[in-house]
């Protein structure tokens, strides 16, 4: 299921989250800008690799550039290609700047690092000897994607269904995508073998349930959870 809009207006600007998306944007560029080997280093100096973060491993002093848990924060700027930036921005415009409405602008970002820094943590715990690294914004937009469900689970998404052959456009409550999202990432955390590389999904289901936790403490006075649909709220 690719999400392509959603119905839920905003009240102001999400600066906040359209910052992130260009930093993110720049970040990449500088990536690409450079070979493919000093891409594999700005990787590992600036990723989470949970053997460094929790001192089992040190990085040769050419690639320490930050410390370890500085890493946390540096690597939600990086990803691992434009397929995995475009598929994370895209999640980020749509479902973010209602969320950022939600819980003002230092409220939203306070969030999203926190989000990303559970993330990290869900990731590296299960094996704190990895020495993969971990790079993307996919944790803390989890985060996001969490606290998008418990605040607006009615609202309707605009989705692109592949349905065999064929494309299927679908307007869906957002608990229905975000439901299936987040199972998605349960059950592929539960039988995703340990010390494999690819896609974090234990990451993914961290952030994901660090917002949900967090949705009711930062959001603004006011709004409410459990949002009902938009016609009735008029």
């Amino acid at each position: 299921m690719i999400p392509l809009h959603d119905d839920n207006p905003t009240r102001s600007r999400p600066v906040v989250t359209v910052a992130i998306i260009v930093a993110c944007a720049l970040a990449f560029l500088w990536q690409w800008s450079h070979g493919p080997e000093a891409q594999r280093a700005i990787i590992y100096a600036f990723g989470v690799i949970p053997a460094t973060l929790f001192g089992e491993r040190h990085l040769p002093p050419e690639l320490a550039l930050v410390p370890p848990g500085a890493t946390v924060f540096t690597s939600l700027f990086l990803h691992g290609g434009w397929l995995h930036l475009l598929g994370n921005m895209l999640f980020l415009w749509i479902f973010g700047n209602n969320v950022e409405d939600a819980m003002g602008h230092g409220r939203f970002l306070a969030f999203y690092l926190i989000c990303g820094t559970a993330a990290a943590l869900a990731q590296a715990l299960p094996d704190t000897g990895s020495v993969i690294p971990m790079v993307g914004a996919s944790g803390s937009i989890a985060g996001v994607l969490g606290a998008y469900l418990l605040l607006f689970p009615h609202a309707r998404i605009l989705v692109l269904v592949p349905i065999g052959f064929i494309l299927q456009v679908l307007r869906l409550p957002a608990v229905v995508v975000l439901g299936f999202w987040f199972l998605l990432q349960l059950i592929s955390t539960l039988t995703a073998e340990p010390g494999q590389g690819g896609v974090a999904f234990a990451a993914h289901a961290g952030g994901f349930l660090t917002g949900l936790a967090l949705v009711p403490l930062f959001r603004r006075r006011g709004v409410p959870l459990l949002a009902p649909p938009r016609d009735r709220r008029r």
